[in-house]
């Protein structure tokens, strides 16, 4: 099992690296760091220290190989590369100007999030973790798609034996330009989130799942309800609009993922590779 870590020499790849190692060390997969650069030729010594830099963050204990690629950008060269070596997930680390532990999204993840066959793992600004994942969340909404995200969760979890959450969000802005009232907005939400619920633990043998229905007048404002652990790890679908098997993050998913305080990794539409 390979991932793929996007490593440029600075903040934004060491956070990139920490999150890689995290999730590579319950999965026993092999990290593969990879440089891009516009001309390989012309940088090759600067590349010696660069490898040296990185590979010197990878904790012990997590199998890693340095890469340098020559593409014309750094998401295309990333993409190339988990096509080539067959990677499960590529893991990259949020704009350095965004606000500590929390995500703005660059150049280089807003290409990767309009392209990647596979997932996509966000580090927010500042991630250092080196303990284990303690838990999955899971954001499960109405829409299509809904099916694959909670499919991911529910093996993710299982194959971790980490609890699993299933949230999903409710913006109460969006809702009562519809509804008169705030019952009757919150309605369908939570007969599908019990629906979910039942599912799913009727699916998952073992271990802690729950469900929580989260809501506020702005989609942030009901992000920065959930209680979050450190350890946490979330999982969201990609755009329904998105070409089948390639991601897009929607206007929704874009709102949740600057309000995280916690790794987000985003899935494909119709994704079928489970399994990692």
């Amino acid at each position: 099992m390979r991932y793929v870590v996007g490593y440029t020499p600075n903040e934004r790849g060491a956070d990139a690296i920490a999150l890689a190692s995290v999730i590579a060390r319950t999965q026993g997969a092999r990290l593969d760091l990879v440089y891009v650069v516009g001309d390989k030729a012309a940088l090759v010594q600067d590349a010696v220290a660069v490898k040296r830099d990185a590979l010197d963050l990878v904790p012990k204990g997590v199998q890693a190989e340095f890469h340098v690629r020559a593409a014309d950008s750094f998401a295309s060269g990333l993409i190339e590369a988990a096509v080539e070596y067959s990677a499960l997930l590529i893991v990259v680390g949020a704009a350095s100007n965004g606000l500590f532990k929390r995500f703005t999204v660059g150049s280089v993840a807003n290409a990767l999030l309009h392209a990647s066959p596979v997932p996509v793992a966000l580090a927010p600004r500042g991630y250092q973790r080196t303990e284990p994942l303690t838990r999955l969340t899971a954001m499960v909404g109405t829409r299509e798609g809904w099916e694959s995200v909670t499919d991911v969760g529910i093996n993710a979890a299982g194959r971790r034996d980490l609890p699993l959450r299933l949230v999903s969000v409710v913006e109460l802005d969006e809702l009562m330009q519809r509804h008169y009232e705030l019952s009757n907005a919150l309605s369908p939400a939570r007969q599908h989130a019990n629906t979910v619920l039942t599912e799913a633990a009727q699916r998952r043998s073992g271990g802690s799942t729950t469900v929580t229905l989260a809501h506020g007048r702005t989609i942030e404002e009901a992000v920065d309800s959930l209680g979050w652990e450190d350890g946490e790890l979330v999982i969201v679908g990609s755009s329904r609009l998105a070409e089948r098997r390639k991601l897009f993050m929607g206007a929704t998913a874009n709102k949740i993922l600057r309000a995280l305080p916690v790794p987000m990794v985003v899935v494909p539409r119709d994704y079928e590779r489970i399994d990692g």
